[in-house]
């Protein structure tokens, strides 16, 4: 199955699954052509073919993301302010790493963007 999103101004809003066989080119070799076309013809708008393991535009595109043409990749939203974006992957990341939490603890933390760190989450020990 192939995935495809509409993108609108840039932005995402609708990811779309498509037979594998209504996007085969005249030689049988899976097209993204074909399926932007397909799905075109289908619904109209723009598409943009997107992976669902991320082999293609860096991130699998979601309702909301950016289509970052320049890139060629799709971004979520930014979570927070203070969170910055890795031009590698196009994954936003806390300017702060994530505690080391031992295999067995329960220790869940959340990002708290007043204090620009990650603290214990109020619901640990409930």
């Amino acid at each position: 199955m192939a995935h495809f999103a509409q993108i609108e101004n840039n932005l995402v809003t609708q990811v779309i699954v498509v037979d594998n066989n209504d996007i085969l080119d005249e030689q049988g070799n899976e097209s993204e052509v074909v399926g932007i076309q397909f799905c075109t013809d289908l619904l109209g708008g723009t598409w943009v073919q997107t992976s669902y393991n991320g082999n293609m535009r860096k991130n699998y595109a979601g309702i909301g993301d950016t289509y970052d043409t320049t890139r060629d990749a799709f971004i979520s939203p930014q979570p927070f302010p203070s969170w910055v974006l890795d031009e590698d992957t196009c994954q936003w990341e806390a300017p702060v790493a994530y505690p080391d939490v031992a295999e067995d603890s329960s220790d869940i933390y959340i990002w708290d963007e007043e204090t620009i760190n990650w603290v214990l989450s109020p619901l640990e020990g409930e």
